[in-house]
Protein backbone atom coordinates (compact mmCIF):
# COMPACT_ATOMS: atom_id res chain seq x y z
CA UNK A 1 0.00 0.00 0.00
CA UNK A 2 1.01 3.57 -0.51
CA UNK A 3 1.89 5.63 1.75
CA UNK A 4 0.09 8.49 2.74
CA UNK A 5 2.74 10.60 3.53
CA UNK A 6 3.93 11.00 0.35
CA UNK A 7 0.58 12.46 -1.13
CA UNK A 8 2.26 15.64 1.36
CA UNK A 9 6.48 15.71 0.14
CA UNK A 10 6.79 14.39 3.55
CA UNK A 11 9.33 11.44 4.28
CA UNK A 12 10.31 10.66 7.52
CA UNK A 13 14.21 10.51 8.20
CA UNK A 14 14.77 8.98 11.54
CA UNK A 15 18.51 9.95 11.48
CA UNK A 16 17.69 13.70 10.58
CA UNK A 17 15.01 13.72 13.61
CA UNK A 18 17.65 11.85 15.94
CA UNK A 19 20.22 14.85 14.93
CA UNK A 20 17.61 17.63 15.35
CA UNK A 21 16.82 16.16 18.50
CA UNK A 22 19.88 15.86 20.11
CA UNK A 23 20.12 19.36 19.19
CA UNK A 24 17.45 20.27 21.03
CA UNK A 25 18.24 18.44 24.42
CA UNK A 26 21.58 19.89 24.40
CA UNK A 27 19.61 23.49 24.14
CA UNK A 28 16.88 23.29 26.43
CA UNK A 29 19.39 24.77 29.61
CA UNK A 30 19.11 27.71 27.53
CA UNK A 31 14.91 27.47 26.49
CA UNK A 32 13.57 26.95 30.09
CA UNK A 33 12.58 30.05 31.66
CA UNK A 34 9.35 30.97 34.06
CA UNK A 35 7.55 32.58 31.65
CA UNK A 36 7.92 28.89 29.33
CA UNK A 37 7.20 26.99 32.32
CA UNK A 38 4.10 29.14 33.08
CA UNK A 39 3.20 28.61 29.38
CA UNK A 40 3.08 25.27 29.70
CA UNK A 41 1.27 25.16 32.51
CA UNK A 42 -1.31 27.29 30.01
CA UNK A 43 -1.83 24.45 27.51
CA UNK A 44 -1.96 21.62 30.16
CA UNK A 45 -5.24 19.66 29.92
CA UNK A 46 -5.24 18.59 33.50
CA UNK A 47 -6.41 14.90 33.71
CA UNK A 48 -7.72 12.42 35.59
CA UNK A 49 -8.37 9.50 34.01
CA UNK A 50 -8.20 6.38 36.74
CA UNK A 51 -10.77 4.00 37.32
CA UNK A 52 -10.96 5.21 40.91
CA UNK A 53 -12.81 8.66 39.99
CA UNK A 54 -15.98 9.47 41.62
CA UNK A 55 -17.78 12.84 41.49
CA UNK A 56 -16.29 13.72 44.30
CA UNK A 57 -12.59 13.47 43.34
CA UNK A 58 -13.41 15.20 40.31
CA UNK A 59 -15.34 17.68 42.31
CA UNK A 60 -12.52 18.53 44.45
CA UNK A 61 -9.75 18.60 41.23
CA UNK A 62 -11.79 21.23 39.66
CA UNK A 63 -12.68 22.82 42.71
CA UNK A 64 -8.53 23.00 42.55
CA UNK A 65 -8.67 24.63 39.60
CA UNK A 66 -11.21 27.10 40.67
CA UNK A 67 -8.98 27.99 43.88
CA UNK A 68 -5.89 28.26 42.21
CA UNK A 69 -6.43 31.74 40.96
CA UNK A 70 -6.55 33.04 44.03
CA UNK A 71 -3.38 31.29 45.62
CA UNK A 72 -1.20 31.72 42.39
CA UNK A 73 -2.54 35.14 40.50
CA UNK A 74 0.69 35.51 38.97
CA UNK A 75 -0.41 32.21 37.04
CA UNK A 76 -2.51 31.29 34.29
CA UNK A 77 -5.12 28.71 34.59
CA UNK A 78 -4.98 25.17 32.86
CA UNK A 79 -6.36 24.80 29.29
CA UNK A 80 -8.66 22.55 30.40
CA UNK A 81 -9.71 19.48 33.02
CA UNK A 82 -9.61 16.44 31.43
CA UNK A 83 -12.27 13.30 32.47
CA UNK A 84 -13.64 10.32 31.75
CA UNK A 85 -17.56 11.54 29.35
CA UNK A 86 -19.71 10.26 32.52
CA UNK A 87 -18.05 13.45 34.36
CA UNK A 88 -18.62 16.03 32.03
CA UNK A 89 -21.26 17.04 33.16
CA UNK A 90 -19.25 17.30 37.09
CA UNK A 91 -17.19 19.05 35.38
CA UNK A 92 -19.23 21.69 33.98
CA UNK A 93 -21.53 22.51 36.61
CA UNK A 94 -18.32 22.81 39.22
CA UNK A 95 -15.74 24.48 37.05
CA UNK A 96 -16.22 29.01 37.27
CA UNK A 97 -14.07 29.93 34.74
CA UNK A 98 -15.13 29.98 30.98
CA UNK A 99 -11.69 29.31 30.00
CA UNK A 100 -11.16 26.24 31.21
CA UNK A 101 -12.56 23.87 28.72
CA UNK A 102 -14.35 20.44 29.67
CA UNK A 103 -12.34 17.64 28.21
CA UNK A 104 -13.87 14.19 27.84
CA UNK A 105 -11.80 10.95 26.18
CA UNK A 106 -14.40 8.86 24.45
CA UNK A 107 -15.30 6.78 21.87
CA UNK A 108 -14.41 3.62 23.80
CA UNK A 109 -10.89 4.78 25.11
CA UNK A 110 -8.14 3.57 25.41
CA UNK A 111 -8.78 1.06 23.02
CA UNK A 112 -11.15 2.02 20.79
CA UNK A 113 -12.18 -1.56 20.54
CA UNK A 114 -16.19 -1.54 20.17
CA UNK A 115 -19.32 -0.86 17.73
CA UNK A 116 -19.15 2.16 15.79
CA UNK A 117 -22.46 2.87 16.96
CA UNK A 118 -21.54 2.65 20.68
CA UNK A 119 -18.70 4.91 20.15
CA UNK A 120 -20.45 7.77 18.24
CA UNK A 121 -23.47 7.95 21.18
CA UNK A 122 -21.09 8.28 23.73
CA UNK A 123 -19.58 11.03 22.09
CA UNK A 124 -23.22 12.57 21.52
CA UNK A 125 -23.55 12.11 24.99
CA UNK A 126 -20.67 13.90 25.97
CA UNK A 127 -20.75 16.25 23.91
CA UNK A 128 -24.62 16.99 25.54
CA UNK A 129 -23.46 16.71 28.76
CA UNK A 130 -20.85 19.48 28.14
CA UNK A 131 -17.63 18.58 26.71
CA UNK A 132 -16.10 21.23 25.08
CA UNK A 133 -12.84 18.88 23.55
CA UNK A 134 -13.40 15.40 22.41
CA UNK A 135 -10.07 12.92 22.64
CA UNK A 136 -10.71 9.87 20.75
CA UNK A 137 -8.38 6.76 19.62
CA UNK A 138 -7.49 5.96 16.46
CA UNK A 139 -9.14 2.68 15.28
CA UNK A 140 -5.81 0.55 15.55
CA UNK A 141 -7.99 -2.75 14.47
CA UNK A 142 -8.31 -1.52 10.98
CA UNK A 143 -5.48 1.05 11.24
CA UNK A 144 -2.85 -1.88 11.46
CA UNK A 145 -4.58 -4.17 8.86
CA UNK A 146 -3.72 -1.40 6.34
CA UNK A 147 -7.52 -0.62 6.04
CA UNK A 148 -6.96 3.14 6.04
CA UNK A 149 -10.36 3.88 4.51
CA UNK A 150 -12.12 2.37 8.03
CA UNK A 151 -10.09 3.98 10.53
CA UNK A 152 -10.67 7.14 8.76
CA UNK A 153 -14.40 6.66 7.92
CA UNK A 154 -14.49 6.59 11.75
CA UNK A 155 -12.44 9.70 12.68
CA UNK A 156 -15.47 11.50 9.63
CA UNK A 157 -18.48 10.15 11.60
CA UNK A 158 -17.13 11.49 14.80
CA UNK A 159 -16.42 14.56 13.45
CA UNK A 160 -20.06 14.46 11.68
CA UNK A 161 -21.20 13.75 15.33
CA UNK A 162 -20.24 15.94 17.51
CA UNK A 163 -20.83 18.90 15.31
CA UNK A 164 -24.24 18.05 14.76
CA UNK A 165 -24.52 17.28 19.06
CA UNK A 166 -22.15 20.69 19.37
CA UNK A 167 -24.64 22.56 16.55
CA UNK A 168 -28.04 21.69 18.66
CA UNK A 169 -26.41 23.50 21.34
CA UNK A 170 -25.27 26.47 19.27
CA UNK A 171 -21.56 25.85 19.86
CA UNK A 172 -18.55 24.04 18.44
CA UNK A 173 -16.46 20.80 19.93
CA UNK A 174 -12.75 20.22 19.36
CA UNK A 175 -11.94 17.14 18.11
CA UNK A 176 -8.53 15.47 19.34
CA UNK A 177 -7.81 11.99 17.61
CA UNK A 178 -5.00 10.13 19.53
CA UNK A 179 -3.19 7.95 17.08
CA UNK A 180 -1.04 6.03 20.27
CA UNK A 181 2.35 6.31 18.71
CA UNK A 182 3.67 4.13 21.39
CA UNK A 183 2.04 1.30 19.50
CA UNK A 184 2.67 2.31 15.33
CA UNK A 185 6.34 2.37 16.15
CA UNK A 186 7.48 2.87 13.50
CA UNK A 187 8.05 6.80 11.96
CA UNK A 188 6.48 5.98 8.80
CA UNK A 189 3.20 4.37 10.51
CA UNK A 190 2.99 7.61 13.02
CA UNK A 191 3.47 9.69 9.89
CA UNK A 192 0.35 7.84 8.07
CA UNK A 193 -1.98 7.95 10.53
CA UNK A 194 -1.28 11.60 11.47
CA UNK A 195 -2.06 12.73 8.29
CA UNK A 196 -5.17 10.32 8.05
CA UNK A 197 -6.61 12.09 11.05
CA UNK A 198 -5.54 15.33 10.15
CA UNK A 199 -7.55 14.89 6.36
CA UNK A 200 -10.25 13.52 8.08
CA UNK A 201 -10.79 16.48 10.47
CA UNK A 202 -9.03 16.10 13.45
CA UNK A 203 -8.45 19.93 15.15
CA UNK A 204 -5.39 18.27 17.16
CA UNK A 205 -3.32 14.60 17.06
CA UNK A 206 -2.33 13.59 20.57
CA UNK A 207 0.26 11.29 20.93
CA UNK A 208 -0.95 8.69 23.34
CA UNK A 209 -3.80 7.33 25.85
CA UNK A 210 -1.42 6.98 28.60
CA UNK A 211 -2.43 3.83 28.90
CA UNK A 212 0.06 1.61 26.99
CA UNK A 213 3.91 0.59 28.03
CA UNK A 214 5.42 3.57 25.69
CA UNK A 215 3.56 6.83 25.32
CA UNK A 216 4.96 9.80 24.04
CA UNK A 217 8.49 10.43 23.38
CA UNK A 218 10.12 13.30 21.40
CA UNK A 219 10.68 11.31 18.37
CA UNK A 220 6.76 10.56 17.83
CA UNK A 221 6.54 14.17 18.85
CA UNK A 222 8.75 15.39 16.21
CA UNK A 223 7.78 13.17 13.48
CA UNK A 224 3.96 14.37 14.19
CA UNK A 225 5.10 18.14 14.20
CA UNK A 226 6.88 17.89 10.81
CA UNK A 227 3.71 16.01 9.61
CA UNK A 228 1.47 19.18 10.69
CA UNK A 229 3.69 21.87 9.21
CA UNK A 230 3.82 19.85 5.79
CA UNK A 231 -0.26 19.58 6.06
CA UNK A 232 -0.38 23.45 6.90
CA UNK A 233 1.81 24.08 3.81
CA UNK A 234 -0.49 21.58 1.63
CA UNK A 235 -3.92 22.88 3.01
CA UNK A 236 -3.36 25.87 4.59
CA UNK A 237 -5.33 24.37 7.74
CA UNK A 238 -3.36 24.55 10.81
CA UNK A 239 -3.98 21.74 12.95
CA UNK A 240 -3.09 21.47 17.01
CA UNK A 241 -0.52 19.45 18.20
CA UNK A 242 -0.83 17.42 22.26
CA UNK A 243 1.46 15.54 23.78
CA UNK A 244 0.22 13.60 26.36
CA UNK A 245 1.59 9.96 28.77
CA UNK A 246 4.49 10.27 30.54
CA UNK A 247 5.24 14.40 30.90
CA UNK A 248 6.12 14.79 34.47
CA UNK A 249 8.81 16.77 34.66
CA UNK A 250 9.27 20.56 34.27
CA UNK A 251 12.15 19.64 31.55
CA UNK A 252 9.88 16.70 29.62
CA UNK A 253 7.55 20.10 28.74
CA UNK A 254 10.61 21.66 28.23
CA UNK A 255 11.80 19.35 25.39
CA UNK A 256 7.97 19.57 23.51
CA UNK A 257 7.58 22.88 23.99
CA UNK A 258 11.12 23.16 22.05
CA UNK A 259 10.03 20.75 19.33
CA UNK A 260 7.19 22.39 18.62
CA UNK A 261 8.81 25.96 18.84
CA UNK A 262 11.65 24.60 15.89
CA UNK A 263 9.01 22.71 13.84
CA UNK A 264 6.09 24.51 14.18
CA UNK A 265 6.88 27.94 15.23
CA UNK A 266 5.13 30.33 17.38
CA UNK A 267 2.09 30.66 15.95
CA UNK A 268 1.31 27.39 17.63
CA UNK A 269 2.86 27.73 21.01
CA UNK A 270 -0.55 28.53 22.66
CA UNK A 271 -3.59 26.59 23.79
CA UNK A 272 -5.17 27.15 20.43
CA UNK A 273 -2.78 24.52 19.06
CA UNK A 274 -0.85 23.07 21.58
CA UNK A 275 -1.44 20.68 24.49
CA UNK A 276 0.11 18.59 27.06
CA UNK A 277 -2.46 15.79 28.88
CA UNK A 278 -0.86 15.26 32.16
CA UNK A 279 -1.31 14.39 35.94
CA UNK A 280 1.51 14.98 37.31
CA UNK A 281 2.93 17.65 35.40
CA UNK A 282 1.30 20.78 37.01
CA UNK A 283 2.73 20.35 40.58
CA UNK A 284 5.89 19.68 38.64
CA UNK A 285 5.96 23.33 36.61
CA UNK A 286 4.94 24.59 40.10
CA UNK A 287 7.82 23.28 41.92
CA UNK A 288 10.38 24.48 39.46
CA UNK A 289 8.73 28.22 38.82
CA UNK A 290 8.61 28.65 43.04
CA UNK A 291 12.22 26.84 43.94
CA UNK A 292 10.64 24.41 45.80
CA UNK A 293 8.11 21.64 46.44
CA UNK A 294 4.70 21.80 45.62
CA UNK A 295 1.74 19.48 45.69
CA UNK A 296 -1.00 21.58 45.21
CA UNK A 297 -3.41 19.54 42.53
Amino acid sequence: MKNLFTKYGYTPDKEAVDRSLNLIAQNLEKVVSNDVLKECFSIMDLTSLSTTDTVASITALTEKVNSFAKEYTQYPLPASICVYPNFASVVKSVKKADSVHVTTVAGCFPTSQSFLEVKLHECELAVKNGADEIDIVLALNTFMAGDYAAAGEEIRKTRECIDAAAAAQGRKVVLKVIIETGLLVTPELIADASFLAMEEGADFIKTSTGKVPVNATPMAAYVMCECIKAFYEKTGRMVGFKAAGGISTAMDAVCYYSIVNTILGKKWLNKDYFRFGVSRLANSLLSEIEKKTVSYF
